[in-house]
């Protein structure tokens, strides 16, 4: 592997420096965008049964936040039917857009680096393939002489190499940004219907008391 990183050369290592990233990207995302860490299944069910006659205490409320991105966009609207109960239906649902707002940042964190990576790394490549024919040409002696083979040889490694190793990085880099960048779609889509139907519940739990 380290001679194929020498016969590339220098522009290789910018695309090291990439796939770095771009892999350390990746396993964060996974790690935090779990179904369990972001919107748990059943989580609006036993919210709504908890709350089927009163908004749960304090505690309950807190508790809630912190079980995942879900949790803590319902705990918003509860937080604020406790601080103020005869709050206005906008105003409840100003609260969990609010949050809904934190928490799209968040799972949206890294996925502009990991798009740019996947757009940067074919011209890194590109780079180094123009850096590799340079050196093709600069081992043409002039008219009458002999060239150099190894510098046409170093040249012709440069330019393939990097080529190739530029769509081994973007290839992947992009692969992965769309399906986290659909992930983080589908999940959003889960919480913004989840707040309308608590706010729905909430509302109708008002009405009849």
């Amino acid at each position: 592997m380290f001679s194929i990183i020498q016969a590339a050369g220098w522009p290789i290592w910018p695309l090291i420096v990439c796939s770095i990233i771009a892999l350390a990207i990746v396993i964060e995302r996974f790690i935090n965008l779990k179904t369990s860490r972001v919107a748990p299944p059943r989580l609006l069910e036993e919210v709504l049964s908890v709350s089927r006659n009163s908004i749960p205490s304090l505690a309950v409320v807190t508790q809630l936040e912190k079980n995942s991105a879900l949790g803590e966009v319902l705990a918003s609207g509860m937080r604020a039917v406790h601080a103020d109960p005869h709050c206005t239906d906008e105003d409840l649902r100003a609260s969990m857009e609010g949050a809904g707002r934190l928490v799209t940042h968040r799972l949206e964190s890294y996925l502009s680096t990991l798009g740019t990576i996947a757009s940067a790394a074919p011209l890194l490549g590109l780079l180094g393939t123009v850096v590799g024919m340079i050196e093709i040409f600069g081992s043409q002696a002039p008219a009458g002489g002999g060239g150099n083979p190894a510098q046409l040889a170093h040249g012709i490694s440069i330019a393939l190499y990097n080529t190739a190793f530029g769509l081994i990085v973007a290839i992947p880099s992009l692969i992965f940004w769309r399906y986290f960048r659909g992930r983080v779609d589908a999940y959003l889509l889960t919480l913004e219907i989840s707040a309308e139907q608590l706010a729905r519940h909430i509302k109708t739990m008002r009405n009849s008391s």
